[in-house]
């Protein structure tokens, strides 16, 4: 009996399961999807979804005023920022062609709130007008990268470094660093280089300029010369480039008073000149050529003791280097210095021109020495002093890696025509 009790029980308990298992729901797990959160965008410290962003270029004839008043703002206001502001930025001086970007309101008047003027590809200005006025000078982010370039002149440096598709602002740095040892307007084909430098670039991608040249090798005439940026006086950051001796590369005047030119007259005292009927007049000057308005510099500091514009000489300078030198500058568009002005090595004093007696436009560059005329390239100039004998043993150890470097680079050939 109990046997047929167990076997009832066994097999009521068995079509139960069956039905529960029929009756029983496969339940889905619910996905629930992550919301992901927009980024939040930022530029010059702002960030942008909290404005409407226009971005636009200065255009001819735009000024501050028109700007603000396209977007709102009174002349009241804009009299006052520019006034709060003028010593931080002139208002008055921004560029046709340079970016900016404006930040306004999200309301119905989308006034102005903050204007971000561009002065270059590294430095901006920020102009916050929302409560208070202020302006900041910021840069860019910039990141340095080593590099190394090589060539064989053809016809000059500029032409080799733009077939080599070089950064021709390196063409620059070097020849002011060469501008007492080589005279550029001389180059031969077959005259080679090697130069180390760091370069800047914005946004990992986007070149803004040559930082500095670290070391550079210039081949001139068969001549090698070396010149390795060494700081002499960290305490007044005194830098200059020396050779591998130690001997600075500066001398007490540059070789020529224009950069890239060409000598198209040099000096002669029994030359024909053809603006006179080829009669033979002294010449008592050598003549660089260049476009009109590229700027001449002085080649050594000094007084300024004449600018003005007399007869054939047109407009002219004159500087008194010493008790012993003067140099002089004929037939410039326009000076750009004044009697009595103290002028470095370098700075510019005028523009090329074609004032008084000149049948093209170039600079007469003359050299007076005891008061007398004289042929430049044939005077024994005075040379900077070496470096110190106390930081020779630190130059020779920071130069040593280097130019090991340098000379490890190859030369890139040139087809020379």
């Amino acid at each position: 009996m109990k046997q047929i009790g167990y076997a009832l029980l066994f097999i009521v308990v068995l079509f139960s399961c069956k039905k529960e298992k029929k009756e029983a729901k496969i339940i889905t797990p619910e996905v629930i999807e992550e919301k992901k959160e927009p980024p939040v965008i930022t530029k010059y410290g702002y960030v942008l979804d909290n404005f409407n962003v226009i971005k636009d270029t200065v255009r001819p004839g735009d000024s501050f005023g028109a700007i603000m008043d396209a977007h709102g703002i009174t002349r009241s206001r804009v009299f006052e920022i520019s006034n709060k502001i003028k010593d931080t930025f002139n208002v008055a001086r921004i560029m046709a062609g340079k970016p900016y970007m404006l930040l306004t309101s999200k309301d119905t008047t989308q006034k102005a709130q903050v204007f971000v003027y561009q002065n270059n590809k590294i430095d901006y200005t920020v102009i916050d007008f929302r409560d208070s006025i202020m302006a900041k000078k910021r840069k860019k982010p910039v990141k340095l990268v080593e590099k190394t370039a090589s060539g064989t002149i053809n016809s000059s440096l500029m032409q080799t470094f733009d077939d080599l598709d070089l950064n021709f602002l390196v063409a620059y740095d070097m020849a002011d660093i060469y501008a007492w040892t080589i005279d550029f307007t001389r180059l031969q084909a077959g005259d080679r280089f090697k130069v180390k430098y760091t370069e800047k670039f914005i946004d990992d991608t986007i070149p803004a300029g040559v930082d500095k040249i670290k070391a550079a090798y210039f081949e001139h005439i068969g001549k090698p010369i070396y010149a390795f940026r060494f700081e002499e006086d960290s305490i007044n950051g005194a830098i200059d480039y020396f050779d591998e001796e130690a001997n600075n590369l500066r001398r007490a005047f540059l070789t020529a008073p224009v950069k890239f030119s060409r000598i198209s007259s040099r000096y002669n005292l029994r030359r024909r000149i053809k603006y006179y009927g080829n009669k033979v007049r002294p010449h008592r000057g050598t003549d660089f050529a260049a476009p009109i308005g590229t700027p001449i510099l002085a080649t050594a500091d000094g007084i300024v003791t004449k600018s003005e514009r007399r007869g054939g000489n047109g407009k002219y300078v004159k500087i008194r280097h010493n008790a012993t030198y003067d140099t002089q500058y004929l037939h410039m568009s326009r000076q750009a210095v004044k009697v009595g002005e103290f002028v470095r090595q370098g700075d510019v004093i005028g523009y090329i021109g074609m004032t008084g007696n000149t049948g093209g436009p170039h600079v007469c560059y003359r050299f007076w020495k005891n008061g007398k005329e004289v042929d430049p390239f044939k005077q024994d100039l005075p040379a900077s002093k070496p470096l110190s004998d106390s930081l020779r043993p630190k130059f020779f150890n920071h130069i040593e890696p280097i130019k090991a470097e340098l000379d490890s680079i190859q030369f890139k050939p040139q087809e020379i025509l």
